[in-house]
């Protein structure tokens, strides 16, 4: 059995990608996306029509609408290839506006509907700001699932578990690179690599934490570097992998040892932990890691966003 089939013995693949014709091979049960990824995708020949025909077809419509008409076009291609679910990123400049994120959301949502895919096989996508886990919130209230990114801390963690949020995606290789960017000569990859990673230990701490307490929230880790750090998290909920990981995965027969447990995040002894919004924002604040990660991370997709919108305005 190769790493990838054993892995999935004990928790759910996911592929991170926009390239969705690499799909089939892997398998996964869901898919995620962002713009990063969307933007990565357009730029290929093969995919260059999809975003002229959404140009072409929708015509004079304004270029939000056009960005999430062709997110959404990615994301329907995707789930006839998956069983699961895809996840679709809402504009990251809304990043700090609840108002708007969830009106965007709300918007995806109405445009999965009308190609015929049911509300249960789409997880909108919104960075774990405290605006948007308030969204996130409301959202799931009114039966729309949510995926909680860019998230980096305890705190953000544990945010959505009170909003309820159906999935997290803690970023453990950009936990990673700070750390060992911080470290600089005196970083010891050997050392801290596996179950010293920091992002490793990052998800480790969520997920005993959600389990203790009962937390419904599904644990999703993203952004990895290596497969030495999705091994170190076998047993997690879900896994969103890279095509390139996930080849890796294949061709090896290395063992994998369930690492995450439920029963045994149950025994662990932990003490209950609350925010409100001072404490939340406090919290994340006193984390140099997390804030300069979230902030880094929503200027990146802003960005990519907005280079995505030019080749659709470039296309019309």
């Amino acid at each position: 059995m190769n790493q990838l089939d054993a892995l999935k013995q004990y928790t759910t693949v996911v592929a991170d990608t926009g390239d969705f014709k690499q799909l089939a091979q892997f398998q996964p049960q869901d898919a995620t996306t962002n713009p990063s990824l969307i933007l990565k995708a357009v730029q290929k020949p093969e995919y260059a029509p999809l975003l002229k025909d959404c140009v072409t077809r929708w015509h004079g419509r304004a270029i939000d609408e056009l960005m999430d008409r062709l997110i959404v076009r990615f994301g329907c291609e995707i789930l006839s290839i998956i069983p699961g679910r895809v996840s679709t990123e809402v504009d990251a400049r809304l990043s700090f506006d609840t108002a708007a994120t969830v009106a965007r959301a709300e918007r995806i949502v109405e445009l999965y509907q009308a190609e015929g895919l049911h509300i249960d096989r789409v997880l909108i996508k919104i960075a774990a700001t405290w605006e948007g886990i308030q969204a996130a919130r409301q959202l799931e209230q009114r039966g729309i699932h949510t995926n909680l990114t860019l998230l980096f801390s305890f705190a953000q963690a544990v945010a959505c578990g009170q909003a309820k949020v159906q999935l997290i995606s803690p970023f453990v290789g950009r936990i990673y690179d700070w750390y060992k960017k911080q470290a600089g000569a005196n970083w010891d990859e050997a050392a801290m690599a596996g179950a010293n990673d920091p992002g490793v230990q990052s998800v480790r701490a969520i997920y005993n934490h959600y389990k203790h307490f009962g937390i419904g929230t599904e644990v999703m880790g993203a952004s990895f570097r290596n497969t030495g750090q999705i091994v170190a998290l076998a047993g997690c909920d879900l896994l969103t992998i890279a095509p390139e990981l996930l080849a890796q995965l294949a061709a090896s027969d290395a063992p994998v040892a369930r690492v995450l447990d439920p029963e045994a995040a149950r025994r662990v002894a932990l003490q209950p932990v609350q925010y409100d919004e001072a404490g939340f924002r406090y919290a994340l604040n006193a984390d140099a890691m997390a804030t300069e990660k979230l902030a880094e991370g929503i200027r990146a997709f802003a960005a990519d966003a907005a280079k995505l919108e030019q080749l659709m305005q470039a296309a019309a």
